[in-house]
């Protein structure tokens, strides 16, 4: 017999997901044929595989996995799963920015150029995710840290990761339950008719050799919605503040370009001669999208943490400053 006693990182969790988590190396059918057969018992009661776990329940498993010689050697293997990819320490050091850290979780300072997770054309080790891995592996975190959303590799800025199991599962629902305000800053191409709007159309992603794209205004798309309120104009441009009540793939980026006003320095959804120009001129080689400030209230505590524009944006600001300067129409000489 194998016994477990469930702790916070399987908590809230169904019996034949843990048995999946638990035991990575046995086979699906192995958990299938226990459970029909009546050999797994929670807290003493038999037990069928949509069950909810709770922390502190004990479950026996009243068969030996051919993966465990002896209960003895038979650790729970937590949710690390299989020997994650990780990251040098150096380039851990170098990129990986905790702007805050929690007992539950940690929020992240994510730089421009570093993609969110692994992936195709992603070198080994240079991803956020794998960053977290290996920063997790040094603090001897049980859990495998995890995050809660993503950011387009181009995008710099704040976003959440979990450091336990059922942290993960509540930040999870606060997302999809917009109970976690996320807000950005643009600048784009032109000027904004209103000081204040919302841009709600549909997205629809369609896939292609150049990579993943979201489609506006389609009937098979999902609602999307963004509101924004103008911070600062200047000639040709705004720097806008983007609040999110739906967190779709590239939506600020689709949204903006099928008003007309796409980000500068997007090399997807952008004017590109534009881009090739502020590149140019400002050195510009990003995306200019920020994720500056996460609100939410985490068991009663209010979070809110902000992230200021980094260099190479904030030079830009500057720069269009000192254009406008140049080109505002000086005052009559008081006689």
């Amino acid at each position: 017999m194998i016994t477990r006693v469930i702790d916070r990182d399987f908590a809230n969790m169904r019996l034949d997901r843990f048995l999946r988590k638990a035991f990575p190396n046995e086979p699906l059918s192995t958990f299938f044929a226990i459970l029909r057969k009546k050999k797994v018992r929670v807290n003493g009661v038999h037990a069928k595989a949509p069950q909810m776990l709770h922390e502190g329940d004990t479950v026996d498993i009243y068969e030996n996995f051919k993966s465990i010689a002896n209960e003895n050697e038979a650790p729970v293997k937590k949710a690390w799963g299989t020997a994650p990819q990780f990251s040098e320490r150096y380039f851990v050091e170098q990129n990986l920015n905790i702007a805050l850290e929690k007992e539950d979780f940690v929020i992240i300072d994510k730089p421009s150029g570093i993609p969110s997770q692994p992936g195709t054309g992603t070198r080994k080790g240079e991803s956020l995710v794998e960053m977290l891995w290996q920063w997790g592996n040094d603090q001897q975190l049980d859990f495998k840290p995890t995050i809660a959303h993503r950011l387009d590799e181009e995008t710099s800025g704040l976003l959440v990761a979990a450091l336990h199991g059922d942290t993960l599962r509540e930040l999870t629902k606060m997302l999809r339950e917009h109970q976690i305000k996320k807000t950005y800053l643009a600048l784009v191409k032109g000027n904004l008719d209103k000081e204040r709007g919302t841009i709600n159309t549909t997205l629809e992603r369609t896939d292609s050799k150049a990579g993943a794209k979201m489609k506006t205004g389609t009937k098979e798309g999902i609602n999307a919605v963004t509101h924004y309120a103008v911070k600062e104009r200047f000639d040709g441009y705004d720097l806008v503040k983007i609040d999110l009540e739906t967190g779709r793939m590239h939506q600020i980026r689709a949204h903006f370009e099928s008003i007309g006003h796409p980000l500068i320095g997007d090399s997807r959804y952008g004017d590109f001669s534009l881009n090739r120009e502020f590149k140019k001129n400002f050195g510009l080689k990003r995306l200019f999208l920020h994720s500056a400030r996460l609100d939410f209230e985490w068991h009663g505590e209010k979070i809110g943490i902000d992230s200021a524009l980094p260099l190479e944006l904030k030079c830009v600001i500057k720069e269009l400053r000192n254009l406008r300067k140049k080109s505002a129409p000086k005052n009559p000489t008081r006689k």
